[in-house]
């Protein structure tokens, strides 16, 4: 993998702005929420919108303040970008039309469409040159997988799921199981384009300069 370069000042400064949107989004939910009937702080955490988000925003502020470009830090942007499409594709296929209980439009807005085309944008045009592989796949698909493996463990426990795709107690574990695989080889293909997406960016680059 090689890294092309570090964003300009006005790429450094994009990323500020849009991590304090999306930390303005993430602390205002909760605020908002807290005394809500049926509300819990635990269950708020286990939305892998709000996780997906915490890492988006933590990626975007060390991108802007350090700036690295060692190979862990390139791929940890990667994954944070990974992560944030999952995000605004899933919710738009499946979720867009349930209540996710932030009672703010906006706050969804800003969760789930504004951060991930953000991270596409700052993936796009601070680009890294990385091999499509096996082992890339698998370690970016690792958190996903993981998360739903949590999801399952604590739904049973807790008797509540965060999304009707993960919850087993109406559609039953034969057919929930079919759909999580179908969505592990979906974010499979979406990790390999976030994958193709920096290398073809970089080429772009490489090319103009």
């Amino acid at each position: 993998m090689n890294a092309v370069g570090m964003a300009p000042w006005w790429g450094r400064a994009l990323r500020i702005a849009f991590a304090a949107l999306g930390l303005v989004a993430l602390i205002c939910g909760p605020i908002h929420d807290h005394g809500s009937l049926g509300y819990s702080l635990d269950n708020h955490f286990s939305y892998f919108t709000i996780q997906s988000n915490i890492l988006g925003v933590i990626v975007l502020l060390v991108g802007a303040l350090r700036d690295p470009i060692n190979q862990r830090w390139q791929l940890a942007r990667g994954a944070s970008t990974l992560y944030l499409i999952i995000t605004g594709i899933v919710y738009a296929v499946l979720l867009a039309h349930i209540d996710q209980g932030t009672g703010q439009s906006w706050v969804d807005d800003v969760l789930h469409r504004i951060m991930p085309i953000a991270m596409i944008a700052d993936w796009a045009l601070v680009p890294v040159a990385i091999t499509v592989n096996g082992p890339l796949i698998a370690g970016w698909l690792a958190y996903p997988v993981g998360y739903g493996t949590y999801t399952l463990f604590r739904g049973a426990s807790a008797d509540w799921y965060p999304y009707p795709f993960i919850d087993p107690r109406h559609q039953g574990y034969v057919s929930m199981a079919i759909s999580l695989v179908v969505l592990v080889v979906a974010f499979a293909l979406l990790a390999v384009a976030v994958a193709a997406l920096g290398d073809l960016s970089s080429r772009w680059r490489g090319a103009d300069e």
